[in-house]
């Protein structure tokens, strides 16, 4: 397994970025991602009851079709609390993408980041879609790359080949996110792309345990998304035979949580006025729940937060957010190591001395970055 340095799309994809103005800055908002071939997908959403209008759309088009061939992402708007108006607007937008890429309405996936209950301006995209198809390329994932950021500093992707089918198999992801992160799914989005043949079913389950290791254990504010979506899709263009299981299974597994695990970390790295990269690590848990509670616990307490933004070695703030997880522990059990504090990593170690299960979860500290930002943001 070899590690791509910078990103490239696996075989059979092409991708765009352009500018259709929904930013008023300029500044590039409408992404495409296409399949020259008809791929599998899977998805998983936020768990938000409060969901995007697109959200909407795509699980009704992952429920009637069996195959997909884009995805149309646009940021600068969440079309998110606009009624039923917002699903017409979502719609609209994927069935003019369709028509003009000769596709079936359904084969087409939507999102949306931005600003919430603020209405999507679809002509704006309908009227950018000819020149978005026109200029699709394999070098122009970087120019979706850029499309799909809202407060981001830098772009996220991650990729790697691997071995699988007895084929040279690719993954490639692209991520934004920066606030509003509190992901349990399955304002955050993924897009993950894969030249291997493999099932939708066989995508579903791995992509749901690379999930569980890696997006739902990331936080910055403990803010769920009404948006948060991770999408992948495999096209087959690799020729390898069907991943189902056996050692292919567990190579290719393996590189897609680590894709997904360097882009949570990247989202993390780029949190909203941020200034320290923390990491926490819970051993000795009776289960990789209690432990994952607790990190996410400590990960989540503004004092913790606070105290390492100020490079405050105060322990107190992480016994205390331990017992308020509701993690049953007595003083004499628990031991807290916290490492250095100056600099931008930060490691945090928790033992509970109450099994053998472990746990990471990776945060940040609380700055006035953020509340500048915040505040600010509509």
């Amino acid at each position: 397994m070899r590690k791509i340095p910078k990103v490239k799309l696996p075989a059979g994809f092409l991708a765009n970025g352009v500018s259709c103005g929904l930013k008023k800055s300029g500044k590039p908002d409408l992404a495409l991602i296409y399949s020259c071939l008809p791929a599998a997908a899977s998805a998983k959403f936020t768990t938000n009851s409060i969901i995007a209008a697109p959200l909407v759309v795509c699980k009704e088009h992952l429920a009637a079709a069996e195959s997909f061939r884009a995805v149309l992402v646009n940021s600068g708007n969440a079309n998110c609390f606009t009624g039923k108006a917002g699903i017409r607007d979502a719609r609209d937008t994927a069935d003019r993408l369709a028509r003009e890429l000769g596709v079936p309405s359904k084969s087409i996936l939507v999102n949306s980041t931005g600003i919430i209950g603020k209405r999507l301006d679809k002509e704006k995209i309908k009227k950018a879609i000819p020149a978005l198809v026109s200029g699709l390329s394999a070098p122009g994932i970087a120019r979706a790359e850029k499309a799909i950021m809202t407060t981001d500093t830098f772009t996220k992707h991650a990729g790697l080949s691997l071995k699988a089918g007895g084929k040279r198999v690719n993954i490639c992801g692209i991520a934004k996110g920066a606030g509003m992160i509190a992901p349990d799914m399955a304002t955050m989005l993924c897009f993950i792309l894969t030249d291997a043949v493999i099932s939708r079913k066989t995508l579903d389950k791995i992509l749901g345990e690379a999930v569980e290791k890696s997006f739902n254990r990331i936080t910055v504010d403990g803010c769920m998304s009404t948006n948060d979506t991770v999408l992948a899709l495999a096209n087959g263009a690799a020729g390898n035979k069907p991943i189902s299981g056996g050692r292919d299974l567990e190579v290719f597994s393996r590189g897609l949580d680590i894709v997904c695990l360097e882009l949570a970390k990247m989202v993390v790295m780029d949190a909203e006025g941020a200034t320290k990269f923390i990491r926490i690590d819970v051993c000795r848990a009776g289960s990789v729940d209690e432990a994952k509670k607790v990190a996410l616990a400590i990960a989540n307490s503004m004092l913790f937060k606070t105290a390492v933004f100020g490079e405050n070695p105060n322990f107190g703030r992480v016994a205390a957010a331990v017992g308020a997880s509701g993690f049953g522990i007595k003083e004499g059990q628990l031991k807290i190591k916290l490492g250095k504090l100056k600099g931008r990593q930060v490691k945090v170690t928790v033992d509970l001395s109450q099994g053998k299960a472990e746990c990471t979860v990776y945060t940040s500290d609380l700055a006035p970055g953020y509340i500048k930002i915040n505040a600010a943001y509509n």
